[in-house]
């Protein structure tokens, strides 16, 4: 690497969907990017598909914290000392009723989608306090602005996140470190695909956002000024419309919408 190296960045679940559209985005300008997810055969594609000079990748379990130490140094170091953004995307779901879920796979959701989250930024700091500039980007979702009927685990994952990015941004300004996060409504990727599309909601208002819409929000995050970055980044109008709903309109109505999209 040079004196000067690339800005560089890391990423959860970076194997497919969302994750992958950011590695490519950030790949194809220039950055050196760090893949990392459970799913070691579809990296190992990845990081032949983008060369092995612009990335680094390795296998990361996200809930386990003890994978991440290892993990971060050898990006660090691969990428010259220093990391520009993390991003934390890696993340599942459980669409069902409530009650017809086994208990695990809801506890296994929160390790994922909360935990994760957590082991990044506590064990990613000591690189980010490093690097002048640095910003955490956590993908979040319009689930956290209303709970939402056969995504209950999911939807609290993600509210729980939407607070810890608030808190984080807050508490990291004295070490110069953005916290943001990205809100969008059903993305076409497997997870919807496979899973959550069985849902009412998703019939009645469909799938109108790709990976890339989301890319292209993370890649502006990245390059706006840190005073100027928004604390939470909605992406695709219907996203915006019910985030301004969220906040202007009574509980109420926010409980009866959700409600009658969801069939209920």
């Amino acid at each position: 690497m040079s004196s000067h190296p690339r800005p560089s960045i890391f990423i959860t679940g970076a194997a497919a969907g969302i994750g992958r559209a950011v590695a490519e985005r950030f790949a194809h300008a220039g950055w050196f990017v760090g893949l990392y997810d459970v799913d070691e055969a579809a990296l190992r594609a990845l990081r032949e598909q983008l060369g092995a000079d612009r990335c680094h990748a390795g296998r990361l379990d996200v809930s386990n914290a003890d994978d991440w130490a290892p993990q971060l140094e050898a990006f660090w170091q691969a990428a010259g000392q220093r990391l520009d953004l993390l991003f934390n995307n890696a993340g599942v779901s459980v669409t069902s009723p409530f009650e017809e879920a086994e208990l695990a796979r809801h506890h296994r959701l929160i390790d994922i989608n909360l935990k994760g989250v957590v082991n990044g930024c506590h064990h990613a700091l000591p690189f980010l306090k490093r690097t002048p500039g640095a910003r955490v980007v956590n993908m979040c979702s319009a689930s956290a602005l209303y709970g939402q009927p056969m995504l209950s685990t999911y939807s609290a994952t993600k509210a729980a996140v939407r607070g810890f990015t608030e808190a984080l941004d807050i508490e990291w300004q004295r070490h110069g470190i953005r916290v943001v996060d990205v809100l969008p409504l059903f993305v076409n990727t497997a997870m919807v695909r496979d899973d959550v599309s069985k849902m009412k909601t998703v019939q009645t208002l469909g799938v109108r956002l790709s990976a890339d819409d989301v890319a292209r929000t993370v890649w502006r995050l990245s390059q706006g000024k840190p005073s100027r970055l928004p604390g939470h980044s909605v992406v695709g109008w219907q996203t915006k419309l019910f985030y301004q709903l969220a906040k202007h309109s009574p509980d109420a109505i926010n409980r009866f919408v959700t409600a009658r999209m969801a069939g209920q």
